[in-house]
């Protein structure tokens, strides 16, 4: 997986780091490899940057990168052969966002355990806001759409980046 979408072993190049911090995204086809190469990218990056976050927090995150690139190749792929992940870390708050160019805007489902699916976005806010964390989706000017996830790293914010809505 690289910055082009290929699915090379390409580590994701930084946009502005500075220590541990910075911006780095990266662009995937929708299919279903993309999932364990997404987490694994992430994790990597935290790692590679030496991001000081608990093993709870990371485990958390990356099962939320799980859950919204799943999201993006099964229900987006029609529209948006490519998804982009994007990482941002700062001093106390790491962001990740799944991007893809479907308009749709998916809802978070209500807890129905009899069913065996569509709780993605579900478990996305449980852990989220278990984390102290915010999750929201905004429009792209490409008309797709971006889930937005923020997590504290020390668990509170000292000074949120941006205030988005909830999901």
């Amino acid at each position: 997986m690289s910055e082009h979408g290929s699915t090379d072993h390409a580590p994701a190049v930084p946009i502005a780091p500075a220590g541990y911090e910075g911006v780095w995204r990266f662009t995937a086809p929708a299919v279903d490899v993309s999932v364990p190469q997404a987490r694994h990218a992430v994790r990597d990056l935290l790692n590679r940057q030496g991001v000081p976050a608990r093993d709870e927090l990371v485990q958390g995150l990356l099962l939320i990168v799980s859950e919204l690139v799943t999201n993006a190749v099964r229900h987006a792929a029609l529209l948006s052969p490519e998804l982009a992940v994007e990482v941002a870390i700062g001093t106390d708050w790491i962001r990740v966002s799944v991007e893809d160019n479907h308009p749709y805007r998916p809802r978070a489902l209500e807890r129905d355990y009899a069913q065996t699916g569509g709780r993605g976005l579900l478990l996305v806010r449980e852990i989220t806001a278990e984390a102290g964390g915010v999750c929201d989706m905004e429009h792209t000017a490409s008309g797709g759409k971006a889930i937005r996830v923020i997590l504290p790293l020390a668990g509170s914010f000292t000074s949120p980046p941006q205030a988005p809505s909830a999901l």
